[in-house]
């Protein structure tokens, strides 16, 4: 477990009162109901912002406190606990990174300030079907005049109704298979030619599929090098990776609490069911599981603050833990709640629901196995 600063601990200590006060699982069943294309609630995104939260990896000179990466991650974790809907993951965090590691300074002054106030959402869109596959991207940039014009699809963009700017991966050379002839994109929203639809995903998220018929951008827009964002992705989708483990870690120690508590508190034959050993055991593992989990997401975030060579490895491993220890947990939340369990008033389905959603989001946990595998030799 990471040894955290007194300003770490502030931080991580009001995100936790905010979240239970303002964002609780009820907030969340309120967007579901209302149709929210969004998947989350604006005002509590501005508050957000307020407090600084959007702008915790931006550097101080473009609006952001640049408190590390280990800081977001806790205010992930703490809103992953009440399944908060927000972008700060994709947009505060991964794309914030890529502009700030790779941006030219027009890009940074333009882009950082408005992400880390919260004014601009920005969305990675990456993949191009069902299956997670940075290297087939297909979607073409081909040369026009003093740009490019994209032409293709992508599908599943997380945040992708929100957003007012996307990171695209686009292939400038090569073909689909190679990491090479890669190029980032910083594409606008209502850019000409650039069409969204929503998605519609168990997790009541923002999901949306865009279609580019020939968006034209400058080649101002190019984030890095062109044909040589391939490595400048794959850091990208890195830090999204690890931010969706700091939330999905929230999410199996709040639903490991709530099971917790349940088993304490449920009486069966004369005696709580939390004195059956079988259950017992069951709990046992679950406890074992977030702490190695625990390890693996603050070691993950730890490595990004400190450029640390490692960052693929520690990216697949602690999304496939935490990947895992999701899946286990919010399995179990469901069999030990029993009939209640199953039904739509419990909290169990709605986070059985994300768990699906994330462990699938930029890499499945069979996926992060086989990639550390073969960063490993093996």
């Amino acid at each position: 477990m990471a040894v955290l600063t007194e300003e770490q601990t502030m931080l991580r200590d009001a995100a936790k009162a905010w979240v239970q006060e303002k964002a609780p699982v009820a907030a969340l069943r309120k967007a579901r109901d209302s149709g929210n294309l969004l998947g989350y609630a604006p005002e509590a995104f501005r508050e957000m912002a307020e407090m600084g939260w959007a702008g915790v990896v931006i550097p101080e000179a473009h609006g952001g406190s640049e408190f590390g990466y280990l800081s977001l991650g806790l205010v992930l974790e703490e809103l992953g606990r009440t399944l908060a809907a927000s972008p700060l993951a994709v947009s505060a965090m991964a794309v914030a990174s890529a502009i700030a590691t790779a941006g030219t300074e027009a890009q940074k002054s333009t882009g950082l300030p408005a992400l880390a106030s919260g004014e601009t959402i920005a969305a990675l869109a990456v993949d191009e079907t069902s299956r997670h596959d940075p290297a087939r991207t297909a979607l073409k940039a081909e040369a026009a005049g003093d740009g490019y014009r994209l032409t293709g699809e992508k599908v599943f963009v997380a945040e992708g109704m929100a957003a007012g700017l996307y990171l695209v991966a686009a292939r400038t050379s090569g073909a689909p298979g190679e990491m090479a002839g890669i190029t980032l994109f910083l594409v606008p929203a209502d850019a000409a030619g650039l069409s969204r639809a929503p998605r519609h995903t168990a997790d009541s998220r923002d999901y949306a599929a865009l279609t580019f018929d020939g968006v034209t951008v400058g080649k101002d827009a190019v984030l890095g090098a062109a044909d040589g964002g391939g490595d400048l992705l794959e850091r990208t989708l890195d830090i999204a990776r690890i931010a969706l483990s700091a939330e999905m870690l929230g999410m199996a120690v709040q639903a490991f609490e709530t099971t917790l508590d349940y088993l304490k508190t449920r009486v069966q034959f004369g005696q709580t069911i939390g004195s059956f050993q079988a259950l017992q055991h069951r709990a046992a593992k679950m406890f074992s599981e977030l702490e190695l989990t625990r390890s693996c997401v603050e070691a993950a975030l730890s490595a990004i603050d400190q450029n640390a060579d490692d960052l693929p490895q520690q990216a697949a491993l602690a999304k496939a833990v935490a990947g895992d220890t999701l899946n286990l947990v919010s399995r179990e939340m469901v069999q030990m709640h029993g009939g209640i369990g199953m039904t739509d008033a419990h909290d169990a389905g709605l986070y059985l629901k994300r768990a699906r959603a994330l462990e699938a989001l930029f890499g499945t946990t069979a996926w992060h196995r086989d990639r550390w595998g073969r960063m490993q030799g093996y």
